[in-house]
């Protein structure tokens, strides 16, 4: 029976029971490693992509996001608690719902962090371009948007993918301190845009709210408040970051829900301010197509038109690939445009760097179970990294960003991550009812409330997608379904009967996220 195959969670239990790590962490440092986590690539590359789809209104966007990951978050966080261990919420399905529906997490957990790391290339590349406009170094247009902009491939964001690649494959990873100081240039940018952008608002700018209504008015699939915050989605994406350290929190029942509202509340706050910011400044009326059509983000239809208002000298928010940059250097402020263009590009590299350590981490513990060829998940003998997996990984996420755009990329990985999410809070129900005894070191508040909550949350922002992205989960993981049942399904540990628990060999790659040094006592 395939639905009988689940991972023993007393054999997990016991794994995680050998670390033994410290209970160290209080609400304040957790809400600081949300907070770091969480503050990123989303608010700096989709600001433009949002308000294509909802213009002013995409600040009930942020919104709407924000409330999803928070009632997805307390369902992660009573799983991270219970099975501390690596492997995400592949790790938490397979010992709860068993081998199959893991190996469709699992699979789609390759969606969230590969294509992930691709939208963040693209979106670096777009302000390394601005930087160099800005300072007159023109590169041709061919050599950095794909064809989807009229040009060939974006050079810069295949450089940086696999540079970092190389990084991670000979083994360099970001300390904790270098993590930290990243984070504090992130929030140090993203305040000094408040600070500049609020003084000078024009409220007519904010006139119509909604341009295309609440779901597009008919428009199509992924426009309106709620498409917008279905793609908006991706700059909370590393809150789990806060569930997952459950396990070194003090006294977690209380501290957890604390440090995850605060820090989702905090960053929303954030977005918010970001926002009013933009849209004030410089507006964020959708672009409309000749005949007065709504056009779609990531089309050749929508770069024609900003092609258009080039043309005339003007670049309107929708329209820029490095948007709050660009907002400063409109009102004036050219220079300090710059150092957020700079900013940026300091800091997304170690984005896309966490990214691609979550892939590898998740397809060592797949390679491990059996599920994938245990070739992928050797380990060089000098430096110690799962290389194979590694090279495979980053030649993938180059490849995407060479040819696609953020905001499409940005929804495909939504769509693998509202799946995966969907699952954990449908686990933490079975688990409820299956194991109620079963020590819970945080328990989710409200849990029949709050799950069903999340539950209809991800699968609404996922309807809300556009068709395209939509469309990619169901194929993905069709693909994944012929590759388990040619390869996995024969070759599985747990099918084998053989009980092994591999998150934490002591030759797995690292933890994708080291706590920065601040957040110990």
């Amino acid at each position: 029976m395939i639905f009988g195959r689940v991972k023993s969670l007393d054999a997990i239990l016991a794994t995680a029971e050998k670390k033994s790590l410290q209970r160290t962490l209080g609400a304040f440092q957790l809400t600081m490693l949300g907070i770091g986590a969480i503050i990123g690539t989303g608010i700096f590359v989709l600001t433009a992509e949002a308000a294509q789809k909802a213009g002013p209104g995409m600040m009930w966007s942020f919104v709407v996001a924000g409330l999803v990951c928070a009632v997805a978050a307390l369902c992660y966080s009573e799983l991270a608690s219970m099975v501390p261990v690596s492997g995400s919420a592949y790790t938490y399905t397979y010992a709860v719902m068993g081998e199959l529906l893991a190996w469709m997490v699992g699979w789609a957990l390759i969606l969230e962090y590969a294509v992930a790391a691709s939208a963040v290339s693209v979106g670096w590349s777009g302000y390394f371009v601005g930087l160099l406009q800005s300072w007159g170094i023109e590169l041709p247009h061919a050599l950095v948007v794909g064809p989807y902009a009229g040009g060939v491939v974006n050079l810069p964001a295949l450089v940086i993918a696999l540079l970092v690649t190389a990084l991670l494959m000979i083994g360099t990873t970001e300390s904790a301190r270098v993590n930290a100081v990243l984070v504090a240039i992130k929030v140090t940018a993203l305040t000094v845009f408040i600070g500049l952008t609020l003084p000078v608002l024009n409220g007519a700018n904010f006139e119509p709210f909604t341009p295309n209504g609440w779901f597009g008015d008919g428009h199509g699939a992924g426009l309106g408040v709620i498409g917008a915050a279905a793609s908006i989605f991706f700059a909370y994406v590393g809150f789990d970051a806060v569930s997952t350290a459950a396990e070194e929190t003090k006294n977690p029942q209380r501290n957890v829900p604390i440090g995850l509202i605060a820090s989702l509340g905090i960053c929303t706050i954030f977005y918010l301010l970001v926002a009013a910011g933009a849209i004030g400044t410089l507006g964020a009326q959708p672009v409309a197509g000749p005949n007065g059509e709504i056009l779609q983000p990531g089309t050749t239809a929508l770069a024609a038109q900003c092609q258009a208002f080039a043309d005339l000298g003007r670049e309107p928010l929708v329209c820029s690939r490095e948007a709050l940059a660009h907002v400063l250097r409109e009102i004036g402020w050219e220079r300090i445009g710059d150092m957020i263009g700079i900013a940026a590009f300091l800091a997304l590299p170690s984005v896309i760097l966490i990214m691609l350590f979550g892939q590898t981490r998740i397809f060592f513990v797949m390679a491990r179970d059996g599920l994938l060829p245990e070739k992928l998940a050797t380990i060089h003998p000098k430096w110690k990294t799962p290389h194979i997996v590694t090279m495979i990984t980053g030649v993938a996420v180059s490849f995407f960003a060479a040819f696609l755009p953020v905001g499409q990329l940005a929804d495909i990985s939504n769509s693998g991550t509202l799946f995966a999410f969907f699952m954990v809070a449908i686990a933490v129900l079975i688990l409820r009812r299956t194991q109620p005894n079963r020590h819970r070191p945080f328990r989710t508040p409200m849990v029949w409330l709050v799950a069903p909550l999340a539950i209809v949350g991800t699968v609404g922002l996922y309807v809300n997608l556009p068709f395209d992205a939509k469309m990619v989960l169901p194929v993905w993981g069709a693909l994944g379904l012929f590759v388990y049942f040619l390869y996995g399904y024969r070759k599985s540990h747990v099918g084998r009967g053989i009980i092994e628990v591999h998150e934490d060999d002591p030759d797995a790659p690292p933890q994708p996220v080291p706590p920065a040094p601040s957040f110990k006592d």
